[in-house]
């Protein structure tokens, strides 16, 4: 019951806030114009959606926490407060972005400071599993200890820390990339939520205050999602794209470094975000943070589904791939990868194919 009560809570928070948040967005004129050829919507709509989910989250996650509904045993007050500066350093960011649209080079700053205020509490990768034996491996090398205000003492593992920040800007950097079809990232990360919630209930990896968190950040995207599925009303903005992505990363790592679970539920926008960067970069000779309509989101539009069917199957195969990955263990979780990869090779294949017929009639 506690945690349906929570998931409720910030289901029903997250609805009113982004009431609130949409009717601001308009009066300050914050708003996303269709002004170029890659924008399917034909309204100016609002941004700054993620203000509405990162309030109900904090709200509920705060009170749990005063509540004693937080243990602790798994997730500390340090951690939470890192999570939480990170995310308010995205928001901020990606308001200022949303309003003045800034250059790509400062839009990594808030990320990048959202990165460090996570490694600072103390979250990190310290080992992973080694797929094909029983062996896993240690990342917790070269340990460097640091005072840090608000923290206190913390230690800084050089490669536990650097793969969290890699594997943390790769969430949000995906995410940001993902945010182009109505109610795409956010039913993808209401998907990622609820499994990582399932996965830390079962008896393998027992962690209740990592479900609660889940269980929490599901019911507050959830409840955007009804103001953001096609026709969208709000959208997520910079700074709710961006804490999508970091929000799902951080759970990853905090439930046990759940990694390739994560990979599994978001497997197709982060292989189609390599492909793209690959692209631009390899093939195209250009800025990798050019914007255009190649995405395999916007490819499945001009392949001949609807707005509806696109997000849907993006929804379904993420909810396929992560469902499966309750039941596998490490192994079998490297193969889905491998199942993944093909899927992604296969549509692509298909809605460039499909998008050609139809442009020679």
């Amino acid at each position: 019951m506690k945690f349906v009560f929570f998931f409720l809570g910030a289901f029903f928070l997250s609805l009113v806030l982004t009431r609130i948040v949409k009717t601001l967005a308009f009066k300050f004129k914050i708003v996303d114009n269709p002004t170029e050829p890659r924008k399917i919507h034909k309204a100016p709509v609002p941004l700054l959606g993620g203000f509405a989910v990162f309030f109900a989250f904090w709200i509920l996650v705060f009170f749990a926490l005063f509540f004693g509904f937080l243990p602790g045993k798994y997730v500390s007050e340090n951690f939470l407060y890192g999570i939480f500066i990170g995310g308010f350093f995205l928001m901020i960011g990606g308001f200022v972005d949303d309003k003045l649209n800034l250059k790509p080079r400062f839009q990594l700053i808030a990320p990048i400071l959202a990165c460090f205020s996570v490694i600072g509490s103390g979250i990190g990768v310290e080992f992973v599993t080694n797929p094909f034996g029983q062996a896993v491996v240690h990342l917790d090398s070269f340990v460097y200890d640091f005072n840090l205000p608000f923290f206190g003492a913390v230690s800084f593992v050089l490669i536990a820390d650097v793969f969290t920040f890699v594997w943390l800007s790769g969430t949000m950097f995906t995410t940001k990339l993902l945010d182009g079809l109505d109610g795409l990232v956010s039913g993808i990360v209401t998907i990622g939520s609820l499994i990582l919630f399932a996965l830390s209930l079962t008896d393998k990896t027992y962690q209740p205050d990592v479900a609660l968190l889940a269980i929490i950040l599901g019911g507050a995207f959830f409840g955007f999602l009804f103001w953001n599925a096609h026709p969208a009303k709000i959208f997520l903005g910079e700074g709710g794209s961006v804490f999508s992505g970091f929000m799902l990363g951080v759970l990853a790592i905090i439930s046990g470094g759940k990694v390739a679970t994560a990979l599994l539920v978001m497997g197709i926008p982060i292989l189609d975000v390599v492909w793209v960067v690959g692209r631009r970069f390899f093939l195209e000779r250009k800025s990798i943070a050019s914007s255009d309509g190649k995405h395999l989101h916007f490819r499945l539009l001009t392949a001949g589904l609807s707005h509806r069917q696109s997000v849907f199957l993006l929804w379904s195969l993420s909810a396929l791939f992560g469902i499966s990955s309750l039941f596998l263990q490490t192994q079998g979780k490297i193969y889905s990868l491998l199942i993944l990869g093909l899927v992604m090779i296969f549509l692509g294949l298909w809605s460039t194919q499909r998008s050609k017929n139809i442009s020679s009639h």
